[in-house]
């Protein structure tokens, strides 16, 4: 099992007492990034979400992503996501910046895709959408043209339901071979069906505890070993789970209260305040009422569940095992509502003592699929 780690810009209001905290949240986010690489996660992941105050405070991550692919030279980066929406970006620049992450990383840039987080979000550039489920028919309609973008010399154009565009050279051609991994962020079952039916890795951001993942797993993976229609020119045979509950440190004792005293359930209330597309657990109050913070018998509970990652390095081996179990490819860690120090301590503690334990193979599992389906 690879790992992997991404940040989004959280900024909460009771951190913005520093007039300059967000900027040093950003460059705070960029820091443990490096850190991250350093550490041995394979893949950075950096999000985009728009209008989405405290909860993200990155937009233009293509941006981001561009510093942080000059600033690495082994990690994989990645968008999760870039929003492909034609009132969003437009497609073909989307395809251009994708090809040119590929040749800024040599070949290091993983091309995630998504929706938008909810109405919040898809509304303010789709003021005529009254149902954001309609988006999905804008999505089906334009991914499987990146492909065609940059494999064919010319583009031969497109006339669609959403979007139209002339037949243009869409410059430059990826650097590699073929073109950089697509993922899809899925959230239900049906959603990793289609994910693997079509040959996208997918970015299982929901899927952070165990007891909803088999089902999940079982379904991408089915679909994805009978892809005979992928989006792109190859299959991208990849499923990441998501954990953003975690504290590591060396004493058991000390991480558990970091956790206790963290913040977690302001940010999960922030998820229901915009993923509004999400089912709401039962119990859980509607913005701006915030849920309490855990205990500790809840902790324990969140611990059992896979939902959060949290003690010294023996227990975090042993959580881990039940996630490399499920037979997910990548695990991917949140920065959450860590501290600067303490997402470094967790990185450096996951280097040190966590990821050699699991991933054995110095090749990225995408750059391996890449060049085998090019014949290399």
């Amino acid at each position: 099992m690879e790992f992997g780690f991404l940040t989004q810009g959280y900024l909460p209001a009771d951190r913005r007492t520093d007039p300059d905290a967000e900027h040093r949240t950003l460059m705070d986010d960029l820091e443990v990034c490096l850190a991250a690489e350093k550490a041995g996660f394979k893949y950075i992941w950096i999000s985009e979400h728009h209008f989405l105050d405290e909860y993200s405070h990155i937009s233009s991550n293509d941006v981001f992503l561009g510093a942080l692919g000059a600033l690495t030279s082994r990690a994989h980066v990645g968008s999760g996501i870039f929003n492909p929406l034609p009132k969003v970006h437009h497609p073909a620049a989307v395809a251009e910046r994708v090809a040119m992450l590929d040749h800024l990383t040599e070949g290091r840039f993983e091309f995630g895709v998504g929706r938008g987080a909810g109405s919040h979000e898809v509304k303010a550039f789709h003021t005529d959408v009254t149902d954001v489920n309609e988006t999905k028919r804008i999505f089906e309609e334009t991914v499987p043209e990146f492909a065609k973008m940059w494999m064919q010399d010319e583009y031969p154009g497109f006339s669609g339901e959403y979007w139209d565009m002339p037949a243009r050279k869409v410059l430059p051609k990826p650097y590699g071979p073929l073109h950089p991994a697509i993922w899809y962020a899925a959230g239900n079952t049906s959603s990793f069906e289609m994910c693997g039916r079509r040959g996208m890795g997918a970015l299982g951001f929901s899927l952070d505890e165990l007891p909803k993942t088999d089902a999940a797993i079982k379904a991408y993976k089915r679909a994805v070993a009978n892809c005979d229609d992928p989006i792109g020119a190859w299959v991208n045979d990849n499923l990441i789970v998501a954990n953003g509950f975690n504290s590591i440190a060396e004493d058991r004792g000390e991480a558990r209260r970091d956790f206790l005293a963290g913040g977690n359930n302001y940010q999960m209330s922030q998820v229901f305040r915009y993923h509004d597309t999400f089912p709401r657990p039962e119990g859980f109050p509607q913005w701006p009422a915030v849920m309490p913070e855990l205990s500790e018998e809840m902790l324990d509970a969140f611990i059992g569940l896979g939902a959060a990652i949290v003690g010294d390095p023996d227990d975090v081996i042993q959580q881990v095992k039940a996630w490399e179990a499920t037979g997910a490819d990548q695990l991917l860690m949140l920065r959450g509502v860590k501290t600067k120090e303490e997402t470094l301590r967790m990185i450096r503690l996951m280097g040190d003592h966590v990821i050699p334990k699991f991933d054995l193979d110095p090749e990225h599992r995408t750059t391996r699929q890449r060049r085998e389906a090019a014949g290399g």
